[in-house]
């Protein structure tokens, strides 16, 4: 990532409009390019970021699993992932 630019990272001192915004414009998903597709085919967990933050900072293991099952066949589109990731990271960032 590059220091030099702001959107490529999330920082600690973001608010929860500036988390709100990386995630929902930068983070790169492993869903499909519609919805169709992505129901279809489901998610490539594997380089879904939203997905690989929650494996760092989601606490609720059962929670977790049933996102990855769910979102991996395609039942939980990209921006619901990315919802539960933007909840958990301003949460996060008021504690510090």
């Amino acid at each position: 990532m590059s220091s030099s630019d702001p959107n490529s990272s999330i920082l600690v001192s973001d608010s929860a409009a500036d988390i709100k915004r990386k995630i929902n414009k930068y983070a790169k998903t492993g869903g499909g390019q519609s919805v169709e597709e992505h129901r279809a085919n489901g998610c490539d967990l594997e380089v879904d970021v939203p997905f690989q933050y929650l494996t760092f900072f989601m606490e609720d293991d059962e929670r977790l699993e049933d996102i990855r099952v769910r979102y991996g066949k395609g039942e939980l589109l990209s921006g619901e992932v990315k919802m539960e990731l933007i909840k958990i990271m301003q949460d996060y960032t008021k504690l510090l």
